[in-house]
């Protein structure tokens, strides 16, 4: 959910910097994010501007939430310092922007323990089936309302970093 603090305070700075419309896509023309902060334990995501919250959502994370992602399939949220690499403007999940899980160390760690990394991590939307307010239930992505996920395509540009913290 969005912060309500942020909403009441900003709401028109929101209706002159989002285009409204039927579309799903929407135009941002606020300060850039300039990292994504990701609080497992507290469900929390912060969309910085350098040291200034613009945005913060509740969020679900992958089925097994207690550490950092080890393997494919092991339904963990990756912990650590990673980027937004791609977005899927069609994504089943209503909007996806890429996490770029694994890396290097990832990977490392992942072969010295002889299993597979896994990949595809992603923020997006919540599919029919999740929208009931199941928790914690993707397969190590991090998930947010469809809503959300339209403010957050739009803010978040490729190669913005983002630190997952447990």
């Amino acid at each position: 959910m969005i912060n309500r603090r942020f909403i009441l305070i900003s709401l028109p700075f929101w209706a002159a910097a989002c285009s409204r419309g039927p579309s799903k896509f929407k135009v941002y023309k606020g300060p850039p994010v300039t990292r994504i902060l990701v609080f497992k334990e507290t469900r929390k995501m912060h969309l910085m501007h350098f040291d200034r919250v613009l945005a913060s959502f509740d969020i679900d994370l992958g089925f097994n939430p207690q550490g950092h992602k080890g393997q494919e399939g092991d339904g963990r949220t990756p912990e650590g310092e990673y980027m937004i690499d791609r977005r899927n403007p069609n994504s089943r999940f209503h909007l996806s922007l890429g996490i770029s899980y694994p890396n290097e160390a990832d990977i490392t760690r992942a072969k010295e323990a002889g299993v597979k990394p896994g990949g595809d991590i992603f923020i997006h939307g919540r599919p029919r089936p999740f929208q009931n307010g199941a928790r914690d239930w993707t397969w190590g992505c991090i998930a947010v309302t469809d809503e959300e996920i339209e403010i957050i395509y739009f803010m978040v540009q490729d190669g913005t970093p983002i630190s997952i913290f447990p």
